[in-house]
């Protein structure tokens, strides 16, 4: 009886579906598109003002908890969703819970990446990405904050662009060798990039995330960067450029300041940067020159001006009792203007930071880092405004 039952069962499936046992078993077994889904996260806790010596020395893009009504800070609370939905489709969301609506309001939620990638090949060798997302501008803006050793990036490069992303449409192309290797040296904890392709190409809106366009005048953008081993080690050169016009927002220009019209100035630079994977020795290196907006105190105005400045890192890993331990260094140089900035502020940047960062457990690290500071940030509230100082920054972050 349950014999026959089986089989007029597998004879109804065959007559309405075309399917056989064995075929619908197998479609069982085919994955859902949510079983590709990932979850993880990471968040930062800090305190910067043990034995500091100024506190009106401050960094408005790094830590706007540095100085003067500093205390501590969560420096980023973040969740990334993502997973390969399809054979040639990918996504990622990722909102930072860290967010400062103004000076006196913390912790708002707030869209950091959200996008999609579209492969052209099987493979997903050539790839586009549409959405906010990174812009494939230097090494250290592209490094995750959970994988970077200063607690803050570069001055030089990240005067670049607000938060390091904005929205528009990015093709990438990496031969598979080269995109498990970028995944490798991520997940060995060598403190890689992650995947922006060997060659980048985009083009975006110019004004950073989570802000509207200000003009019809898109940025472009290109990078070359391509990683290799010789035996051990690997080493990563890689060249980048961007163009464009910014618009200075009007609510960041102070009452009096003269400007161009419209508002519209000319954005553009060209970086190179090196990399010396920590194995266990370990070389950061990136330098940028170009032209874009910055406060000219002699005549109270806006204008277009040359910028330069990089730094560069040391780091030693060094793996005893299951534990991490990597000791770093890293002397940064700039001279230019921060376009996101109020009256797009001056500045001028000498720094020395020396820290060590210890993994006891891969869901925790804590980094302590002496940082010897020389700025100058000028702008129309503050014209001549140099501040020298000292402090040990502290930050504790949870990944899971």
């Amino acid at each position: 009886m349950r014999l026959k039952h089986t089989l007029t069962f597998a004879a109804l499936l065959i007559c309405l579906f075309g399917w056989t046992p064995a075929q619908a078993q197998d479609k069982e077994k085919e994955p859902k598109w949510y079983d590709t889904f990932n979850i993880r996260g990471y968040m930062q806790v800090r305190y910067n003002r043990l034995l500091e010596t100024n506190d009106k020395l401050k960094c408005e893009q790094c830590d706007k908890s540095w100085g003067e009504n500093g205390g501590f800070l969560l420096r980023r609370a973040r969740i990334v969703l993502s997973g390969q939905i399809g054979k040639q489709v990918y996504f990622y969301f990722q909102p930072d819970f860290a967010s400062s609506a103004s000076s006196s309001g913390l912790n708002f939620g707030q869209v950091r990446d959200a996008y999609f990638d579209i492969g052209l090949d099987s493979k997903n060798e050539y790839r586009f990405r549409v959405g906010q997302s990174k812009i494939p501008y230097g090494f250290e803006n592209m490094q995750s904050s959970s994988n970077r050793l200063p607690l803050d990036r570069n001055d030089g490069l990240n005067s670049a662009f607000s938060n390091e992303r904005d929205l528009g449409v990015f093709f990438y192309w990496a031969p598979e060798d080269k995109r498990k290797l970028f995944a490798s040296l991520v997940k060995d904890g060598l403190k890689g990039s992650g995947d922006y392709g060997v060659f980048a190409f985009g083009v975006f809106n110019g004004q950073g995330a989570n802000k509207p366009d200000l003009n019809r005048s898109l940025h472009t953008v290109a990078r070359v960067s391509y990683p290799f081993e010789i035996g051990n080690q690997v080493i990563e050169p890689g060249i980048q450029a961007y163009t464009g016009k910014f618009v200075v927002p009007e609510d960041e220009i102070s009452e009096g300041v003269k400007f161009l019209d419209g508002r519209n100035y000319l954005d553009q630079r060209v970086a190179a940067s090196f990399v010396l994977y920590p194995k266990p020795f370990g070389i950061q290196a990136e330098f940028n020159v170009g032209e874009g907006p910055e406060y000219n105190k002699q005549t109270d105005s806006i204008e277009v001006q040359n910028l330069k400045g990089g730094y560069v890192t040391f780091s030693y890993m060094i793996k005893k009792f299951d534990q991490t331990f990597i000791p770093f260094t890293r002397v940064q140089y700039y001279d230019g203007g921060k376009k996101h900035e109020l009256d797009a502020r001056s500045y001028k940047v000498n720094e020395l930071e020396i820290g060590m960062e210890w993994q006891p457990v891969k869901q925790f690290e804590f980094v302590a880092m002496y940082t010897i500071s020389s700025r100058r940030f000028e702008d129309r509230i503050l014209p001549d405004n140099a501040q020298h100082g000292n402090l040990l920054r502290l930050q504790a972050q949870l990944n899971f």
